[in-house]
Order: C-alpha cells, then sequence, then structure tokens
C-alpha cells in the first residue's frame, strides 16, 4: 500500500508518523513499535522514535509505503 502524507509543518516526527498511520494510538506505544517492527527511511533503517521526517522523505513500515509532501 501507498499513501501520501500532507505535512502541515515543516517537519513530523517518526512517532507522529506511526501516529498518524495507525499503527499506534498513542505517542507511548512508538518505542514499543520500532523495537518489534522493521521501519525504513529513505531506504535506510530507522528505529528512532524522535527521526524528524520531511517533506519528499519516503517511510516504509511493514511493506507499506508513506510518501511524505508540503502541505495542503
Amino acid at each position: 500500500m501507498e499513501q501520501e502524507i500532507f505535512l502541515k509543518t515543516p517537519y513530523i516526527t517518526l512517532g507522529q508518523l506511526l501516529k498518524i498511520a495507525d499503527f499506534i494510538s498513542s505517542g507511548g506505544q512508538a518505542k514499543w513499535f520500532l523495537a518489534e517492527n522493521q521501519v525504513e527511511v529513505n531506504g535506510e533503517p530507522e528505529a528512532r522514535r524522535g527521526k524528524k521526517l520531511y517533506p519528499a522523505d519516503v517511510v516504509q513500515i511493514n511493506g507499506n509505503t508513506f510518501k511524505l509532501k508540503a502541505g495542503q
């Protein structure tokens, strides 16, 4: 599945993306989720929930692809 995420701010964190994409229901679950699941940002493995994501970044989570775009 491929989905576009439109940012209303200059960036979001990986933890916020997990919440927006409904992988977690609260920010406190991000650390656990990242330890248990494979997440890649622009093709590189990423496990930091505070990782800043900007427009044009591509995030892959369990076979799902999220492309970040500037506001709308």
